[in-house]
């Protein structure tokens, strides 16, 4: 007779308030055989403090591919596991993707028991639009290609998210200026449902002066919002920027022109496109 396969859950725990844990995650918890844990020692604390006595196995970025053929075959065996991360949901930014990837190929039974994620945690709360938003996880740790990420994001995607290391927060907020100007609407939100919760609204500069006020702000778990642009009217088009694109079009194609300007007046370059073909560049 074939032993009928176990069951995967994937199991969202909290980011911070332990009493954000749901009632089915702590049964779950309770009741698989084994669970799968980014940090057993972090995640030991929570069923700790749950009550619970769990047999962990460690699945992190530098065992996942190794460890999940294991646990794969203890699924066929008929065992269930539960999948944790250190915080939140897992596989959100953290570990687990090949893993699931490999149970639903086998055909296992993949099950959500859903809870706290930091990135809804914040968005909900932020004031910035929630009907379109873009995640990015986590930003590269160099600036150069920090910078390429987002401008490599193009226009309408609605609210830019991102998680972000606090020994790096002041860099990427200047990279952020460097990409999308210094007016950009931003939103830090840090230590969710912990004791230090805060929302900071604000420009880069804002926000940076808000870190720099006390040195212990410039600590703990951060996620980064960065609003949507505000598309300006063609008649909102400074002087300025309509005489440099003026002189460019007289010397280079309406296209290269607009792009240049844009460059140099932060502008968006569609909108000067749509100017140029309207001017005379001899005017």
């Amino acid at each position: 007779m074939q032993t009928q396969a176990g069951t995967l859950y994937i199991v969202a725990t909290p980011i911070g308030h332990l009493d954000d844990i749901s009632a089915r995650a702590i049964a779950v918890l309770g009741s698989v055989k084994y669970v799968a844990a980014e940090d057993t020692r972090h995640s030991g604390k929570l069923m700790a403090h749950l009550g619970l006595s769990v047999h962990f196995l460690s699945l992190h970025d530098h065992n996942e591919k190794q460890r999940a053929a294991s646990l794969l075959q203890k699924l066929q065996a008929g065992d269930d596991v539960a999948l944790v991360s250190d915080a939140g949901t897992p596989l959100i930014s953290d570990p687990g993707y090949a893993f699931v990837r490999l149970c639903r190929d086998a055909g296992i039974k993949i099950v959500p028991v859903p809870g706290p994620c930091a990135l809804i945690t914040a968005l909900c709360c932020a004031g910035l639009p929630t009907d379109k938003f873009h995640f990015i996880g986590f930003l590269p740790a160099k600036s150069n290609q920090r910078q390429q990420v987002l401008r490599d994001i193009p226009n309408g995607v609605g609210t830019l998210i991102c998680y972000e290391a606090a020994r790096r927060i002041h860099d990427t907020l200047q990279d952020v200026v460097a990409v999308y100007g210094p007016d950009r609407e931003l939103v830090l939100a840090k230590e969710l449902t912990k004791t230090f919760e805060a929302f900071v609204p604000g420009t880069a500069a804002q926000i940076i002066a808000w870190l720099d006020e006390d040195p212990q702000r410039c600590q703990g778990e951060m996620v980064l919002m960065i609003a949507p642009e505000v598309a300006k009217a063609d008649d909102e088009i400074p002087a300025a920027a309509l005489r440099t694109l003026q002189l460019l079009m007289a010397e280079l194609p309406l296209k290269k022109a607009a792009a240049l300007t844009a460059e140099i007046h932060d502008l968006k370059k569609n909108a000067l496109y749509k100017v140029g073909l309207t001017l005379d560049p001899q005017a």
